[in-house]
């Protein structure tokens, strides 16, 4: 009897113990799951995104404030959809008045950075969820402590601009990506459709052509660069013999590549440090008298919209297009830049340009 009382006693014990383990295992399991659940809660709200130098980036999964200090990106941002979540800026609506117009968002934005200053401060007080900068950015030591995600971009072609639309795309989430992709298909159709005509062009017939960045110093933008691309894909040589961007020249080695045609921005002549101010100036000047662009005053001031066509902004999508109508105007004949711009901008920027806008843009004049 005392036998079966103590076995029943011992089975009571061992029950309690196993009861007791389970429940110890379930609430090791439920916090290893609630853990878990709240990670991936944690990682849902973020995102990574790998930047032109091939680092990743987390930055949160809704961007609702933005940070730029590359004056080429404001208008790609714009473009994809986040110009009312720019709180700072490179931009000054003197420099770039038509981006204000397009996009008045940006008459919120503080211009807080130049291309070697940033205010820190403010941009610390503004909270941006992320920076897009230029790589090998002065401002990156400057902003570093910060701890703003900071996203670093760059492109010298074509096929690096559609990669640069798609990390910001990335970046943004969203729409964005979307209107990336069709902003992409739209610069790989007009290559594809330009370059069909130019590359049966015989080199006889491809002028030479210099690109101008300032002329004090004189600085020209070369070979290996997005100005070379445009160059080649709208049916010119690039007179340059170096690479790189803004590299400085000497009026010898000008006098040397002798270029048929001239093209240059609109800042190089407002610049309050150049010693020509206008084409007129240009042309009359001594130095410059012997180059064959002179002689047959073949300069042309670039096209300039929301941002300069002939440098690092998505519109270089139409900077190739214009240089192939200016330099072979019989093969293409259809070819409408007024038309095309206006479809440009409709399409891509949102924007309706008038006719009369848009020939001002053509001809880099002011809204």
């Amino acid at each position: 009897m005392k036998n079966k009382k103590r076995i029943r006693n011992l089975a009571i014990v061992m029950l309690s113990v196993v009861s007791l383990l389970a429940g110890c295992g379930q609430a090791s399991t439920n916090s290893n799951k609630s853990s878990s659940e709240n990670s991936t809660k944690q990682e849902s709200k973020q995102t990574v995104v790998t930047d032109s130098t091939g680092a990743k980036v987390t930055v949160p999964n809704k961007i609702t404030k933005i940070a730029d200090a590359w004056p080429a990106h404001n208008e790609i941002v714009a473009m994809l959809g986040g110009s009312s979540k720019i709180v700072a800026t490179i931009d000054s609506k003197k420099a770039y008045p038509w981006l204000y117009k397009v996009f008045p968002d940006m008459n919120k934005a503080q211009t807080i950075f130049t291309n070697t200053t940033v205010n820190t401060e403010t941009l610390a007080k503004l909270k941006p969820d992320v920076l897009f900068i230029p790589t090998e950015s002065k401002l990156l030591a400057k902003t570093k402590e910060l701890g703003i995600p900071t996203v670093q971009l760059i492109f010298q072609n074509y096929d690096d601009l559609k990669k640069v639309v798609n990390i910001t795309a990335q970046t943004l989430g969203g729409d964005a990506q979307s209107k990336a992709d069709k902003y992409n298909s739209y610069l790989d159709n007009r290559l594809k459709s330009v370059k069909a005509v130019t590359s049966k062009i015989p080199d006889s017939q491809k002028p030479k052509i210099l690109h101008i960045e300032s002329f004090k110093p004189l600085t020209i933008d070369g070979k290996d660069t997005i100005v070379d691309d445009w160059i080649q894909a709208g049916g010119g040589k690039d007179a340059a013999e170096i690479s790189g961007n803004k590299k400085p020249a000497s009026m010898e080695q000008v006098l040397k590549w002798n270029p048929d045609i001239i093209i240059m921005g609109k800042s190089v002549l407002n610049d309050k440090n150049s010693p020509i101010k206008s084409l007129d100036e240009l042309y009359s000047n001594p130095q410059w008298s012997q180059v064959n662009a002179i002689k047959n005053k073949k300069v042309y001031v670039n096209p300039m919209g929301v941002f300069l066509w002939d440098r690092y902004g998505m519109e270089s999508a139409l900077q190739f297009q214009w240089l192939a109508k200016l330099l072979h105007p019989d093969q293409f004949k259809d070819l409408d830049m007024v038309k095309e711009t206006q479809n440009f901008y409709k399409t891509f920027l949102n924007y309706n340009l008038t006719a009369d806008e848009a020939n001002k843009i053509l001809n880099a004049q002011n809204p």
